[in-house]
């Protein structure tokens, strides 16, 4: 078990430092006075998922909930 702990720590703090370097690399969400008239709604508004940006929220999303498991995982007292 021992092993299985080691590696799964290795795997949490890559997970880490990934997270953390792409929640650094998202953009604002200020929308600004543009959102009032509408102007949210253009090209990159509606296809955010094909874009780097929704690309950057996918990821996000995914390494989270590897973080959020891999913390319940580590903390549990069967592996220590």
């Amino acid at each position: 078990m021992d092993i299985l702990k080691i590696v799964l720590t290795i795997i949490y703090v890559i997970d880490c430092i990934g997270l953390t370097v792409i929640v650094l690399m998202q953009e604002g969400k200020d929308a600004g006075l543009g959102a009032i008239a509408g102007a949210a709604e253009t090209y990159w508004g509606q296809n955010r998922g094909r874009s780097m940006e929704g690309g950057l929220e996918k990821a996000t999303k995914v390494m989270a909930v590897i973080f959020f498991v891999l913390s319940i995982v580590l903390s549990m007292k069967f592996l220590g």
